[in-house]
């Protein structure tokens, strides 16, 4: 995820294509020549991590079902700038010259290898490439693409579309790294459930302690022994943007929602629906809805303009509202009619401009 926000000078773009939803398929051989060759390099977190990585794949893996390439992943064997170097080389020297990294970790690497491989062009999500942490030299180099989220207005949704959902009880946030795109996450959530309790009579409740950063996008146990304090502590829902971390939130919620206990968990980056089952049947969730960034179409659209021949090399593309590129799932099953018409309602004033969402955190929790 992003580490700080794009800096003024720096021109931002809004995409105008329209977005789909996800896709899923297996990881492929490589590319026959002659075909798209397409690679990706995942970030701390697994492929399957139900969340970014797993997102940003889904996409790729999508392009390479449409137009006929079998794309490839890389694992780094740490999350150094070093490992990360190591796999783009690899990725380059096998022929990829499409390569798309999802995270800020990739920063550092993206502004070095978009100058050492020229003829290979690459896509950094929630990040720009910068050298060292001197943001005053950001430089998206003509082979490159920077591209960013309103995480801010998701989160914003979501906090809507659960506090109208429940109406009463105490809400909380289990955040990953406390980086920029994870608090705005928070700071939009925040926001939402106070709009809904000042205009849509709800009164959900917030503190401090339940609103905190674990630390890490991988340690699927801690997140599952602060869901379970959470928990203990009455809080009826939790909003988990902490990739696999948030996995642990989920597993809590499912082990008390079958003891007989309700949890709720609001899911992030893509629809976690599928992954809160509780029955045999697959046909319950615990995840109440799910604050959505599309980056599997981000994903997408990239290979799609390399294939088309207009690859935007040299920008920064923002999905919002606006664009449709970020929002919550189209079909929220545990959220009834009546709400889910009042958040499409939110949605379409924060598209129309007639609703702002702050993507700063003053006057709100940590």
């Amino acid at each position: 995820m992003s580490k700080r926000r794009l800096p003024l000078l720096l021109l931002i773009l809004s995409l105008s294509i329209m977005l789909a939803g996800c896709s899923s398929t297996q990881q492929s051989q490589a590319p026959a020549a002659g075909s798209l060759m397409v690679g990706m390099i995942t970030d701390a977190g697994t492929i399957d991590d139900r969340s970014f990585n797993q997102g940003t794949w889904e996409g790729i893996a999508k392009a390479g079902t449409d137009f006929n390439f079998k794309p490839k992943y890389l694992r780094p064997a740490g999350t150094t700038t070093a490992d990360y170097d190591k796999e783009i080389a690899n990725l380059n020297d096998a022929g990829y010259k499409l390569i798309i990294t999802p995270g800020f970790k990739f920063e550092n690497s993206i502004y070095t290898a978009q100058e050492k491989y020229k003829d290979t062009k690459f896509v950094i999500l929630d990040g720009v490439p910068h050298p060292g942490n001197d943001y005053s030299k950001v430089n998206i180099g003509p082979n490159t693409v920077s591209i960013n989220f309103a995480e801010h207005e998701s989160g914003f949704l979501a906090g809507v579309a659960a506090a109208l959902q429940l109406k009463t009880g105490e809400f909380g946030y289990i955040g990953g790294m406390e980086i920029p795109a994870v608090q705005r996450f928070n700071w939009g959530f925040q926001q939402g459930i106070k709009y809904a309790n000042a205009n849509f009579g709800t009164k959900i409740n917030i503190k401090a302690e339940n609103f905190l950063y674990q630390g890490t996008f991988h340690d699927v146990a801690a997140g599952q022994q602060l869901a379970a304090q959470m928990y203990d502590r009455g809080v009826n829902v939790i909003f988990a943007a902490a990739g696999s971390v948030g996995i642990g939130v989920i597993n809590e919620a499912i082990a008390r929602t079958k003891s007989g206990r309700s949890a709720w968990v609001i899911g992030v980056d893509v629809d976690q629906y599928a992954q809160g089952y509780y029955d045999e049947g697959k046909t319950k969730s615990v995840i109440l809805t799910s604050a959505m960034k599309c980056v599997n179409q981000a994903a997408y659209d990239m290979v799609k303009s390399v294939k088309d021949g207009n690859f935007p090399g040299g920008k920064s593309l923002v999905f919002n509202a606006k664009n449709d590129g970020v929002g919550i799932p189209a079909k929220n099953p545990n959220l009834g009619e009546d709400v889910s018409s009042k958040v499409k309602e939110v949605f379409a004033s924060l598209k129309e401009g007639k609703l702002t969402v702050a993507d700063k955190g003053e006057g709100l929790l940590r």
